[in-house]
């Protein structure tokens, strides 16, 4: 029997996209050449897919992480695929989720965990504060104790307990009349967005901000998920 995928040492990333039925984002597209030119500023190689049937043993041998970039509902299309993805976990393979990757997998416990939670909701797209909780990580290093964005404000539910916070919204600054219902005062006045961890033998890093196409130029933004990649593969910057 496999207990694992042992993955191996060349810089190789997945950048996965597959959007089950639902809602699908239309900055996919802007995110994909994003990671692909961090990517390679970095030395790092790319495949690039919506197609799950690279999640195989064999095949996710060759990755050092896989990138749920802005991925939604059914991310497999079967069981053998989700077997391959948590032996790759398992093996050491890293994991970076973006922006809705929390709304993927909606009805797999171990995959909530993986990522650090699951999504619930979010209030209109606006402008709200976020609050650098951890500066001490390659994604937040570079920025101040506030960073003014405008995002869908996502909260999720099933929240890993063992993650290690970097962001938070400061709830605040949101307008969202439902917030009595959830997330109500359970963090206070302000709810995770970003986090990094490691679990079941991965090391995983998620951020929820990402929503619009140009958040995929902007300069902070970008320096957020190099910072996330690079610690999830255990690599520094080659620049």
């Amino acid at each position: 029997m496999v207990c694992c995928v042992k993955v191996r040492t060349e810089k190789r990333v997945l950048i996965y996209t597959k959007n089950g039925e639902g809602y699908v984002h239309d900055n996919i597209s802007a995110s994909v050449d994003a990671l692909v030119a961090i990517c390679n500023t970095n030395g790092i190689l790319t495949d690039v897919t919506d197609n799950p049937s690279v999640f195989t043993i064999d095949k996710l041998k060759t990755f050092r992480a896989v990138i749920f970039s802005n991925t939604n509902n059914e991310a497999f299309d079967t069981d053998e695929q989700r077997d391959a993805f948590l032996l790759f976990i398992q093996g050491g393979g890293g994991f970076v989720g973006i922006h809705s990757a929390c709304c993927s997998e909606r009805d797999w416990p171990w995959f909530w965990a993986m990522l650090g939670g699951r999504f619930v909701r979010h209030p209109k797209f606006q402008p709200f504060t976020i609050k650098i909780i951890d500066h001490n990580h390659p994604s937040t290093e570079f920025l101040n104790d506030t960073w003014a964005w405008e995002d869908e404000c996502y909260f999720m539910d099933n929240l890993n307990p063992d993650i290690h916070v970097l962001l938070a919204a400061d709830l605040t600054t949101v307008d969202d009349p439902d917030r009595q219902d959830y997330p109500g005062k359970t963090f206070g006045d302000l709810f995770p967005l970003a986090w990094y961890h490691e679990y079941d033998g991965g090391r995983q890093y998620y951020t929820a901000l990402g929503h619009q196409i140009e958040h995929y130029s902007d300069p902070q933004f970008l320096k957020h998920l190099e910072g996330g990649l690079l610690w999830t593969i255990r690599e520094k910057p080659s620049n």
